[in-house]
């Protein structure tokens, strides 16, 4: 693949939409003394990127391949933009969506793809969705649409990185680009690599889902043994054959961020920006203040999705007070008398502390009662006073670190 696939996929785009916007970030520029620009992904027609390569793949499909149909597995953007890309052709499909699907992508898969797209959910992560796509095209004659392991769908996501350069009109120093299977990250370094190769590009993966940085491990993509779902739309679990050499070739560094600083960075975008990011949308711009960059830098980031259902935003808060250090859980085995929770009220918790969960575990013991207890603090700092005062209280008090399996149950 080279540059100029991506040229003609912008030609096969210009007819159905028109660049998404780049807008400078005054919160992020400040924050790392240089320009900071959003490529406003989340604000195409189908709140993603996805649209890109799904429709430069159909459209590019014979008339015996249209008539016969496509099947694709996707995340939720992806389907997405197959579905409007087949509404538009008139092409049927069968669009696979692991239950881990927002339901909110669900129902705008529906609605986009009308009367010529069937949505069908399957498994627990886009892998067995995948699974199930592929068995369905191969038993039925109908084209598979890879959201990313197609060079065809990485020449449309590469139209990305043409757009920025035409609307700043001279080259970025710096492009971050979220990564889960591979497809964007793939595009954008084709076409930056062959056309402005001066253009440092890094690479962003989630923590719990860093499939790509195993694949480079590894010598080829391999599947991760543990995926952590809650970046949805770049929870991978192998990274693409035709994306992995790309990325390899091309030596793009990667950084992974976690989860919870995601939700830091989807909070300040919605509060102080405005802007609704789906969490693989906030990835580039959470990786920020892990990257290394000079005070000056003009710097893109790719908002990659707006996808986002509000029913998450609750797990969303939780994630990012757990990962700023200011929410903590304990297990405090209470004494079964009057005034034990009174003493731990009054001894146990700071002026700026509040219990934000309570919850008996067992009440079988007429001598004490085991409870979780959720605490959130005013600051992260005020945690050591908060562990001494309950080494020094009566109950026995265990705390549940983040990292513990007993976590998962809280999350």
């Amino acid at each position: 693949m080279t540059a100029a696939d991506v040229d003609l996929a912008a030609e096969r785009l210009r007819a159905v939409i028109g660049p998404s916007p780049l807008q400078l970030s005054p919160r992020l520029s400040d924050a790392v003394g240089g320009e900071v620009w959003l490529k406003r992904e989340d604000l195409q027609p189908v709140r993603s990127y996805k649209i890109r390569g799904a429709y430069n793949l159909i459209s590019q499909l014979s008339p015996d391949e249209r008539e016969r149909g496509v099947v694709c597995a996707s995340a939720g953007n992806h389907a997405q933009g197959v579905a409007f890309a087949c509404a538009r052709l008139g092409v049927k499909a069968r669009v696979y969506l692991p239950r881990t699907t927002p339901r909110q992508k669900r129902d705008r898969v529906a609605k986009l793809g009308g009367k010529v797209v069937e949505v069908i959910v399957v498994g627990n992560a886009y892998d067995d969705a995948a699974a199930a796509a592929a068995i369905d095209a191969e038993r039925n004659g109908a084209t598979l649409v890879p959201a990313f392991d197609d060079a065809r769908t990485v020449a449309g996501q590469g139209t990305v990185a043409r757009e920025i350069v035409a609307q700043l009109g001279s080259e970025p120093d710096l492009v971050v680009v979220p990564v889960g299977g591979g497809g964007l990250l793939a595009g954008v370094t084709t076409y930056l690599r062959e056309r402005h190769s001066s253009v440092r590009i890094e690479g962003v993966e989630p923590a719990g889902a860093a499939s790509m940085t195993a694949a480079l491990a590894a010598g080829g993509p391999v599947p991760l043994t543990d995926l952590d779902p809650f970046v949805d739309g770049a929870a991978v679990r192998r990274v693409g054959d035709t994306t992995f050499p790309i990325v390899r070739d091309a030596a793009v560094p990667l950084t992974p961020v976690a989860e919870g600083r995601v939700c830091t960075e989807m909070l300040a975008l919605y509060q102080t920006d405005g802007i609704i990011a789906e969490p693989a949308g906030a990835l580039a711009t959470a990786a920020l203040d892990s990257l290394a960059i000079p005070r000056g830098t003009v710097t893109v980031c790719v908002l990659s999705g707006g996808n986002n259902d509000v029913s998450r935003y609750a797990e969303v808060v939780e994630r990012a007070l757990i990962h700023e250090g200011r929410k903590h859980y304990f297990l405090v085995d209470f004494p079964q008398e009057p005034g034990a929770l009174r003493a731990f009220l009054d001894d146990v918790l700071g002026p700026d502390d509040d219990i934000t969960l309570f919850e008996y575990v067992k009440r079988n013991n007429r001598e004490t009662g085991p409870a979780l207890v959720g605490i959130e603090m005013g600051r992260p700092e005020d945690l050591d006073g908060l562990l001494a005062r309950m080494a020094a209280a009566p109950p026995h008090i265990e705390r549940i670190p983040p990292d513990s399996p007993q976590f998962r149950f809280l999350l």
